[in-house]
């Protein structure tokens, strides 16, 4: 049986010779990394001169600073705006606001695949040409932090502060408000702001596939909102989807603490993110399938005795007070 070529090698009429290729130089650190398009010179003309010069030493120094204030700040005034907004509504008639709804999907799904078209070939080319430990254990500035690549993560890690804009359509539309949304905003905003400020080394697996997650499932929001969704395509593919990158999140989480316990001195794998890493996934993978099992095997019945919307309950509180 003949053998397969090495996914490296599939593309080797493209690739720059190695030895002419000169790296850039992280700031202030002067670590060498290589972008895509010089590996690649095929690619060049796709990127943009600010792309290419992009050094994160500024955004991740405005992320240690912020560190933890800014983020829980924001993240109390969205629990804020949630409790007041939802009181508010009671008593008051939903706002459809299709148009707008619309417009943001669309929005977040064109921003979404753009960074996934500049994260998922790197991270590919990473996985086909460095040993596996090295895409877990170096560090960013070597593998993916700087230039292009470095930008779109920079800009996936504080979209998470606009992206909690989407519960203001769900509260003042009036639509139900679900326990699995409010928690997947808040906890994915902290974990990604100090994975940024601690300088993650595994941070370009979770950037590729929440982009490419995203882009389908804002996607899917904007063709529904416009009653456009092909009915071919089941709606499950969404969660299935995101069960995947939850499945993928919790083995990456895992390969982690294996490096960082068996070679703590060649692994830039930070402990306290990497505990954070596994609680948030291997939550999230619990919360997911539970909810693709009621809302796809069960018929979209709710579980005996399973209570209602908490954000509901803290509104019907707060007007009994």
């Amino acid at each position: 049986m003949p053998k397969l070529p090495k996914i490296s090698n599939i593309f080797k009429f493209l690739k720059a010779d190695p030895s002419k290729i000169v790296p850039y130089k992280s700031i202030p650190d002067k670590v060498p990394f290589t972008q895509l398009f010089q590996h690649y010179p095929v690619l060049d003309p796709l990127y943009t001169q600010y792309e290419k010069n992009f050094y994160a030493s500024t955004y991740v120094k405005f992320a240690q600073d912020t560190w933890p204030v800014l983020p829980l700040a924001l993240c109390g005034m969205y629990a804020l705006m949630i409790i007041v907004g939802t009181k508010v509504m009671v008593s008051r008639p939903k706002h459809e606001w299709k148009t707008a709804l619309a417009c943001w999907n669309l929005m977040l799904s064109i921003f979404s695949f753009c960074g996934m078209i500049r994260t998922v070939p790197h991270l590919l080319h990473n996985v086909a040409t460095l040993p596996f430990k090295d895409t877990i254990c170096r560090h960013p500035a070597e593998t993916y932090g700087e230039g292009a690549c470095g930008m779109w993560v920079m800009l996936f890690i504080f979209s998470k502060v606009p992206e909690l804009v989407d519960t203001v359509f769900i509260v003042f539309r009036k639509s139900k408000l679900q326990f699995l949304h409010w928690y997947h905003h808040i906890t994915v905003l902290l974990f990604c702001w100090h994975s940024y400020a601690v300088t993650s080394s595994t941070g370009l697996y979770f950037v590729a596939m929440n982009y490419s997650v995203h882009a389908i499932m804002y996607a899917y929001y904007y063709l529904t909102a416009i009653n456009a969704w092909p009915k071919w395509i089941p709606p499950s593919i969404i969660t299935v989807a995101q069960i995947s990158q939850m499945i993928v999140g919790v083995g990456i989480c895992a390969s982690s603490f294996y490096f960082l316990y068996t070679d703590p001195e060649h692994c830039q794998v930070k402990r306290q993110n990497v505990y954070a890493g596994a609680l948030m996934y291997g939550s999230y993978l619990y919360l997911f399938c539970d909810f693709f099992v009621r809302r796809f095997l069960r018929g979209g019945k709710p579980r005996l005795g399973e209570e209602k919307s908490a954000v509901l309950t803290m509104a019907k509180k707060i007007k009994a007070m």
